[in-house]
């Protein structure tokens, strides 16, 4: 490893599995201190125990205002700053008829995939105002996980769809209002990957089913939390400075 984060203090939501571990486990490898945030504790520990003691879990909800604030305080606790935040907890529904989804499933989708990167926002922004400028002038990099939905829609996804394409066009409204203060904000859109969150895309996970799946991206596999973590260590590091507001397809070529 080259060290490429070394010395930065980093949040992950959604940690504990999936894309998540996969970034956390890449950062601490390429030197940074990660908080491992997830409503999953046990898992987040047990990411936090294989990573050793750069790392630390901590039981979260991203919906909750209150949890996210105490997220914050605790990564400056334990690490004295917050250099990145990873906005990567997200939620999904079933393959469903627009019209179908229910209003909780849509209340569930608004608060995990929205809600809570405005909550996070609101929390790091401030502090990351207040860290001195590091390389060319960076206080700060946030990171949100999107999706090829956002860009490409499947069918039967609807309100999913939207919530990754409203987290796109936050990405790109808060890189040009946070650029002049040193913090970048960027995003990746990954396809659907080997995660806990797969067999929800699919809505049933067969040979039949993947094959369909496999069909639309060109590469000819799903994505793997080891390729998210390889583009998120680059958009995060140093060597990214000049990039801010750039969405980044990590998807085999299915948005081409």
């Amino acid at each position: 490893m080259s060290d490429r984060l070394k010395g930065k203090v980093a949040i992950v939501t959604g940690a504990a599995s999936g894309f998540g571990a996969g970034m956390a486990e890449k950062f601490v490898a390429e030197g940074a201190q990660v908080l491992i945030a997830d409503r999953d504790l046990e898992g987040a520990l047990g990411v936090a125990a294989r990573l050793g003691p750069a790392a630390r879990a901590l039981r979260v909800d991203v919906s909750q205002a209150a949890d996210v604030q105490a997220m914050m305080e605790a990564a400056e606790q334990h690490f004295g700053r917050i250099d990145i935040l990873v906005n990567n907890a997200g939620v999904t529904h079933l393959p469903t008829p627009l019209e179908d989804v229910s209003e909780e499933d849509f209340d569930r989708i608004f608060q995990v995939n929205m809600k809570a990167i405005y909550l996070a926002m609101r929390n790091v922004v401030p502090r990351m105002k207040a860290n001195a400028a590091g390389h060319r002038g960076i206080r700060g990099v946030v990171l949100n996980v999107a999706s090829t939905a956002g860009v490409s829609p499947r069918p039967r996804l609807g309100w999913y769809n939207a919530s990754k394409g409203w987290v796109i066009t936050a990405t790109r409204a808060n890189a040009v209002e946070l650029a002049p203060f040193g913090i970048r904000v960027v995003a990746l859109n990954p396809v659907a990957g080997e995660t806990p969150l797969l067999k929800s895309f699919m809505g049933q996970d067969t040979p039949e089913v993947r094959a369909k799946f496999l069909s639309t991206i060109p590469i000819g596999r799903f994505s793997e939390p080891e390729d998210m973590a390889n583009a998120a260590c680059y958009l995060c590091s140093d060597e990214a400075s000049m990039i801010t507001g750039v969405c980044m397809e990590v998807d085999g070529g299915r948005c081409i």
